[in-house]
């Protein structure tokens, strides 16, 4: 599965979050990637909010990692502080990326910056920002380990 589509508003990120949010289930991990001011945040805040939690959803970049108790449990990590997997281990995120153990969905912000880390993959989402309002994002299936 691969979705390619055009955003020109908030209304519609909200609207395609939604629709996301409805084929979640745990375990399962999600990548966002795109670069700085893309709306990654803004996507799992409206997905967090379709699943039923009313909480102030924030970018984890300064804790790392924010919990969400919505429908099931929303990890919303952010790796732009991290440097490597080791440094991702040191404070013990390996866990929460084992699909055996997993209660809830994972959102990952940057993942690049800790290759490795995460092998069992649900959904990579790239958000490229075209302009102020203009975004193109690409939902598509991840890489799933053992597959």
């Amino acid at each position: 599965m691969k979705i390619k589509t055009e955003i020109t508003s908030l209304k519609q990120t909200e609207e395609l979050a939604s629709a996301f949010a409805n084929i979640l289930k745990p375990p399962m991990v999600v990548l966002l990637k795109g670069d700085l001011g893309s709306g990654k945040t803004t996507f799992v805040k409206s997905v967090v909010l379709s699943l039923g939690c009313k909480d102030l959803v924030t970018s984890p970049t300064f804790t790392l990692l924010n919990t969400y108790n919505a429908k099931f449990p929303i990890y919303h990590f952010d790796m732009y502080r991290l440097s490597s997997a080791e440094e991702a281990m040191n404070v013990g995120f390996e866990e929460y990326f084992d699909k055996q153990r997993l209660d809830g969905v994972c959102f990952v912000e940057w993942p690049e910056n800790v290759e490795g880390l995460i092998r069992d993959v649900d959904f990579e989402i790239d958000i490229e920002k075209k302009g102020e309002n203009r975004r193109t994002m690409t939902i598509k299936e991840g890489n799933h380990a053992g597959n």
